[in-house]
């Protein structure tokens, strides 16, 4: 009744009631300053890095300094470790095998991470003009081989270059006899021992580890690829600017930050490389010449009698020399960066 006097009084239509402002519900707060708040979401991540890699890494530090054998890791009444300071380190520098391990590290690592970033650039190249459809079966086909573990990919290779019943054997020996003598000064390929010797185990240490590693590198040049901008191609077509000068001049100080990555990772992984060479030449059985630096420190600590103490110095040695490369090559770019 209210309503229907207030329309007859004023004649008009009724008026909406007023409403005050709204109040917004308090906000709950955690009683930390916001300023704390990234700090304590990294925290879990910070804890899971220090138990997985920092306090792994600075017992492998502390062990380098001790004589560490069977009496101090048996279960039953182990014997405390003996403090030894630089002895360990003294022995691996001064030992002739060092230096053998050393420059076989340094130079597979140069030379594997360049022809991964040749040919995985080059495949990126290509899978950059493939179409949609062809592309993406390219690309599946040689990401499965990315993916194959180490220990898998170890086992193909020696399976491939066995000496009696090795497919590359057997393909060299299709053969004419004359093209074989002179491509390769032989003509029959049967039982030739590829994995005997440094330089042939290395070889196909190389060829197993080029295969996995250049798919990612492919993707990646792939991924850079995509994000340039095609006037840019279209432009210097134009011009009459050639394939060559085309990816000297855009594609690759466009892609300059891609590349960088790419080395500083090839240099960790190539200088890190342990499971294929160690089943690819036999174990604890290959040629000591054939020793990298990883590979030199497995062998020293679980080998009898073990020595985890010296087998943790290489490790040290290895690591600081990793880092060193890592830090002059970081510290190029920056470098690079800044001048531009």
């Amino acid at each position: 009744m209210a309503h229907t006097r207030s329309i007859a009084r004023g004649g008009g239509e009724p008026s909406a009631p007023s409403r005050g402002p709204r109040r917004r519900p308090p906000r709950r707060t955690s009683g930390m300053s916001p300023k704390l708040v990234p700090y304590a979401l990294l925290i879990p991540g910070l804890v899971v890095i220090a138990a997985l890699l920092l306090y792994p890494l600075f017992q492998m530090i502390v062990m380098s300094f001790q004589k560490v054998g069977l009496k101090q890791i048996r279960p039953k009444n182990p014997v405390p470790a003996e403090w030894n300071d630089f002895e360990n380190y003294t022995t691996v520098l001064q030992s002739d095998l060092f230096w053998t391990s050393l420059r076989n590290t340094v130079v597979f690592a140069v030379v594997t991470g360049a022809l991964t970033l040749v040919v995985g650039t080059l495949v990126g190249l290509l899978l950059n003009r493939l179409g949609r459809v062809m592309s993406t079966i390219v690309v599946v086909g040689i990401m499965a081989a990315w993916a194959v573990p180490p220990t898998s990919q170890a086992i193909i290779w020696k399976w491939l270059f066995d000496a009696d019943s090795g497919i590359i054997n057997w393909a060299l020996n299709l053969l004419p006899d004359w093209l074989s003598s002179l491509l390769f000064g032989r003509a029959d390929w049967s039982g030739q021992p590829w994995l005997n010797e440094p330089l042939t185990i290395y070889m196909v240490l190389v060829v197993a580890v080029l295969w996995a590693s250049f798919p990612f590198v492919a993707v990646s040049v792939l991924a850079g690829l995509k994000s340039i901008p095609s006037e840019l191609y279209e432009a210097a077509r134009v011009d009459g600017s050639t394939g060559i000068k085309t990816f000297g001049k855009i594609t690759f100080p466009l892609l300059k930050p891609v590349f960088s990555v790419l080395i500083v990772l090839q240099i960790i992984w190539d200088f890190k490389v342990f499971t294929q060479l160690f089943l690819i030449a036999g174990g604890t059985n290959m040629p000591r010449e054939a020793f990298n630096l990883s590979l030199w420190s497995y062998i020293e600590a679980f080998s009898p009698p073990p020595d985890m103490g010296l087998g943790a110095a290489i490790a040290v040695v290895l690591t600081v020399v990793l880092l060193l490369i890592t830090f002059v090559y970081v510290r190029q770019i920056v470098k690079a960066e800044d001048v531009r």
